[in-house]
């Protein structure tokens, strides 16, 4: 099956964030505090997502403040952090959605993130993904990670869908 066939059935989609909304740098106050810098076209990718009935997940294995405030600035409720076995965090999502796998995408971009993106239907890693990721995942995107690496994977999603130009429409009216 070909990737735009995958893409066109994920209902679910979830993301990791460092390596893939954001550029996988961590940076730290003094204080210990620690910031991530994201971008605002990946972000208005997933809300355009969002609006066309797609729900977005963010599974991670880290945590963080600055992360809950971005997601709560998003509207996404499907936020988890600090998960050790993200495939079956993607499983009990899916369950409770009375979905399957094939209804399910992932954007990861090391090696940790293989066995939840071997697990979905749709799997999909930015440009600077780990070259072993590459090689199993459906997309290997040509932005990088917290580039617009999302943004290109929400327009994809939208894209395979027919929804998205009638998205970019609405800007043009």
């Amino acid at each position: 099956m070909d990737v735009l066939a995958r893409a066109a059935r994920v209902r679910l989609m979830g993301f990791d964030v460092d390596g893939v909304m954001t550029d996988g740098s961590l940076y730290f106050t003094p204080a210990g505090e620690e910031i991530k810098v994201f971008s605002s076209l990946d972000g208005h990718g997933l809300r355009m997502l969002m609006d066309a009935g797609v729900e977005v997940a963010i599974i991670s294995g880290r945590s963080s403040r600055a992360l809950e405030l971005r997601a709560a600035n998003l509207g996404i409720t499907e936020l988890h952090m600090g998960v050790t076995d993200k495939r079956a965090r993607l499983h009990e999502l899916l369950a409770a959605r009375g979905l399957d796998a094939a209804a399910a995408g992932y954007m990861g971009d090391d090696v940790v993130d293989l066995p939840i993106l071997r697990a979905c239907g749709f799997s999909a890693t930015p440009l600077d993904g780990h070259d072993f990721v590459k090689q199993h995942v459906d997309f290997v995107g040509t932005r990088r990670a917290g580039h617009g690496a999302v943004r290109e994977v929400c327009d994809l999603l939208l894209r395979a869908q027919g929804k998205l130009d009638a998205l970019h429409a609405a800007y043009l009216s």
